[in-house]
């Protein structure tokens, strides 16, 4: 029995959020320069969405780029984002096919025009999706998240918007980038390094955290379903304690 089969569909995480790291690393291994880890890292997010699509998941957000990765050497960063437009292009079709809501996070203005276009595109054609809502983390970072959040607060703050009695978790939670979509459940991380990055640090507090040595391009719907069983056999206490969860379940 493969893991997929093992799988409890009745006990489906909602939100599954993935570092994809190893594209470089994965590449230099094989003689190649970081870009063809790029290019093959993209083949393994065809791969998982479809994986995600498969088993019914609501919601899939993907690291894409970080606010720190625009330090990287520029033909790099051009590379990236030539290989971003060609692939929303090219996926847009099967977005419609597999019933795909296309949605992004992160600051956006930072992108070139036709990078952000292409992105508006596609998100406007797959709106009414309502099967998976695949997430792209692009240009983000919690930090940045984070501060322009308390920013837009405390300007709302001083134009009499809400009293500073109402500012609790949820307000909070309003003013992020992910105000409509749910925390994740599961956070993983593949590539080797242990560290989620700055990546969803508030909507993360309570996720269960998975790494693998695994490399982003060589990352399988077979390794995504496996952690997806392990999540199915953690005990999720939210601060509680076992005997608690039992009662309640």
């Amino acid at each position: 029995m493969n893991f997929k089969e093992k799988i409890n569909k009745s006990f489906l995480p909602r939100h599954i959020a993935i570092v994809m790291d190893g594209n470089g690393r994965w590449a230099k291994y094989k003689g190649f320069d970081r870009l063809f880890g790029h290019s093959n890292g993209i083949k393994t997010v065809r791969q998982i969405t479809e994986a995600a699509v498969e088993i019914g998941l609501e919601y899939l957000t993907l690291y894409t780029f970080s606010t720190e990765n625009w330090n990287r050497p520029e033909k790099e960063i051009a590379g990236i984002m030539r290989l971003l437009v060609e692939s929303i292009e090219k996926e847009t079709p099967t977005f419609h096919q597999n019933n795909v809501r296309l949605l992004v996070i992160g600051d956006l203005y930072r992108l070139q025009d036709d990078v952000r276009a292409k992105l508006q595109g596609c998100i406007t054609e797959t709106s009414k999706n309502t099967g998976l809502s695949l997430v792209l983390a692009l240009s983000y970072s919690s930090k940045w998240e984070i501060i322009k959040a308390f920013k837009d607060i405390i300007f709302d703050l001083k134009n009499g918007k809400f009293d500073e009695d109402f500012i609790d978790e949820r307000l909070i939670s309003e003013y992020l980038t992910t105000r409509n979509i749910p925390d994740p459940d599961m956070l993983i991380r593949t590539g080797g390094e242990v560290r989620i990055s700055n990546f969803l640090l508030w909507q993360a507090a309570y996720s269960e955290l998975f790494f693998t040595d695994v490399f982003w391009p060589d990352f399988t719907k077979e390794n995504f379903y496996e952690m997806i069983v392990e999540y199915q056999n953690r005990e999720r206490r939210f601060g509680k304690t076992s005997e608690q969860v039992s009662i309640k379940n």
